[in-house]
């Protein structure tokens, strides 16, 4: 067997800070322009640089950090014709997804739903998010096809960061889980055209619906430059990250 190098990292210790990262910047507590540092981070989540500096590449990788004139990165812009793009191919994973598990006549579960509606009425945007990615994971799920979830995880941070922006200014729409329980029970009783149109339909008003609130919500936030990466104020406060220490 060849020789292998040994590998100098801690795979779970770069998850937690990658975690850390990306949680912050999709509930805002990272905004748009935010400037980071390897140090910085490391000194903030008690952790060596190492972890910090390859945690910093996958999100480069994933488009939610870029480079920062000088030195460090930047949290990235918001972009809503991003959003719109990337709902596009939300919305064919979705009607494919939702197409398979009729096939199979699955049953999401009510708690999911019901979840959902009272995160809804509480106003609880954290756990609305949560309920709206368990609802479409679990329809990923039942199609019994694992390529479809993958896939689309790859667009979830984007789509929690928007909506996360938005819900900070707006309301959820008051129909989505009306939908969401339309969609579930055209699976559970096979009706797979039923199924695949409303998942199509949901989510193509879901992404113009969250593209025109984020472009509001950006508008109303302040000036460009405080959006702009490429904008350095005069002091940037330290970022603070939620949730345990890795």
């Amino acid at each position: 067997m060849p020789q292998l190098i040994e590998l100098e990292s801690t795979p779970d210790r770069v998850e937690q800070v990658w975690r850390a990262l990306l949680d912050a910047i999709c509930d805002g507590s990272l905004a748009p322009g935010t400037r980071l540092t390897q140090e910085e981070i490391a000194e903030q989540l008690a952790v060596s640089r190492q972890p910090v500096l390859q945690a910093l590449r996958l999100l480069k990788k994933d488009g939610l950090l870029i480079d920062a004139p000088g030195r460090g990165v930047c949290v990235s812009p918001l972009d809503g014709q991003h959003l719109l793009r990337i709902y596009q191919v939300r919305g064919a994973l979705d009607a494919l997804a939702a197409d398979l598990a009729a096939q199979q006549r699955c049953r999401i579960s009510p708690d999911i739903i019901a979840s959902g509606r009272q995160a809804l009425k509480n106003g609880d945007i954290k756990a609305m998010l949560l309920a709206d990615v368990r609802f479409h994971s679990a329809i990923y799920q039942a199609s019994g096809n694992p390529l479809i979830e993958q896939s689309a995880q790859l667009h979830w941070a984007h789509i929690r960061r928007a909506m996360g922006a938005v819900l900070q200014v707006s309301s959820m729409r008051a129909s989505i889980w009306d939908e969401h329980e339309a969609i579930a029970q055209a699976i559970a009783r096979g009706d797979a055209e039923q199924a695949r149109q409303l998942s199509a339909s949901h989510s193509q008003e879901a992404g113009s619906n969250l593209a025109r609130q984020l472009s509001q919500a950006l508008a109303g936030a302040g000036s460009a430059a405080s959006l702009d990466p490429s904008h350095t104020p005069s002091h940037t406060p330290s970022p603070t990250f939620s949730g345990e220490r890795p």
